[in-house]
């Protein structure tokens, strides 16, 4: 009887390893088919206020190309704080657009996208 019980739990693990197994499989198949796609709305072109435009520019670009521009900007003047690396101390250019002398650059998103139409 005791044979029986152990040739039954064997054959129940073979079959779970398997059903694990077939899962995974058709997971990383559907997640290659699936590409992410860029959202419309960041892909739009926006036109950058006056103030913003003497930082990236006056064409229009998209949101994420912005932020980019302005990531550019900010590292090559090093406008990072040296010990929060996450606040962003403005200059002269900056400081119409943040209307503060240091922000996070979480709100710093916000912040530009009010000079954006």
């Amino acid at each position: 009887m005791a044979a029986k019980k152990k040739a039954a739990r064997k054959s129940s693990k073979s079959t779970r390893k398997t059903a694990k197994k077939s899962t995974r499989k058709t997971a990383k198949k559907s997640a290659r088919k699936s590409a992410r796609r860029p959202n419309a709305a960041f892909m739009k072109a926006m036109q950058p206020s006056d103030q913003l435009a003497e930082v990236i520019g006056s064409s229009p670009m998209p949101r994420t190309e912005v932020t980019k521009k302005l990531w550019q900007y900010i590292k090559r003047k090093g406008l990072q704080d040296k010990k929060n690396r996450r606040m962003i101390n403005a200059d002269e250019n900056l400081r119409p657009i943040f209307r503060r002398d240091q922000v996070s650059m979480f709100e710093m998103t916000k912040l530009v996208n009010r000079h954006l139409s």
